[in-house]
């Protein structure tokens, strides 16, 4: 994050800037598993103070995504791909409920983007997308569904075994030919919710969960 992003969110406090900052770094892997994070290094590059980086990383440890060592210090969490059926069953049961909450729950403007967000991929060419970019609009895709759920302790939930189940994805990038697929079955899941089927969206949400990891697998 930098300054101007800080201007950008007027509204967020230094330390959750730097929270989010940070976790998106974990997430996409800009900050490697194993590294170690020096604070004072993280708090001169988002040009903000120790102390909100500090707290940003006890949130972070939190998440498991660093971990910090007495006299050692702190450092990006490994990936561990033994813990991919664990999030997969987590995410499985999770997914279909925030789907369907949002296709109940979501408010005209939400739906409205929804649609557009629709459109937009299915208008789009994301073949010619960088891998990476991707899984940034995947990730932001999610997080406006779990929004939508109107369910503020399912939403935490939910974003916190997505950035575990990215991480993952990230990691194994190379070895996949394409995440078109993952990113395109969000056109019907986004349409169903928009349209306020439940049902539908429910089992769009699990398939697309599954979906994630059998692709995983394959590369594994």
């Amino acid at each position: 994050m930098t300054n101007a992003t800080a201007a950008a969110e007027p509204d967020l406090s230094l330390s959750e800037h730097a929270y989010r900052s940070l976790r998106d770094q974990l997430i996409m892997l800009e900050i490697r598993p194993g590294d170690a994070i020096n604070d004072s290094a993280l708090a001169a590059s988002l040009g903000i103070g120790r102390t909100p980086v500090r707290e940003a990383l006890k949130r972070l440890e939190s998440d498991h995504l660093v971990v910090s060592y007495p006299r050692r210090g702190t450092f990006a969490t490994r990936v561990d791909f033994t813990e991919l059926a664990d999030i997969s069953e987590i995410r499985q049961l999770l997914e279909p409920l925030a789907a369907r909450r949002a296709a109940q729950n979501a408010t005209a403007p939400m739906r409205a983007k929804f649609r557009d967000l629709a459109a937009s991929i299915a208008g789009s060419e994301p073949g010619n997308s960088d891998q990476h970019d991707l899984m940034r609009f995947d990730i932001k895709v999610h997080r406006q569904i779990y929004a939508a759920a109107g369910n503020a302790h399912l939403e935490d939930v939910l974003i916190r075994y997505d950035n575990l189940a990215t991480r993952i994805w990230c990691l194994v990038l190379d070895k996949i030919p394409s995440v078109v697929g993952h990113i395109t079955e969000h056109v019907k899941l986004l349409q169903a919710i928009a349209d306020g089927d439940g049902e539908l969206s429910a089992g769009l949400a699990l398939e697309h969960v599954t979906n994630f990891e059998k692709t995983i697998r394959t590369a594994l």
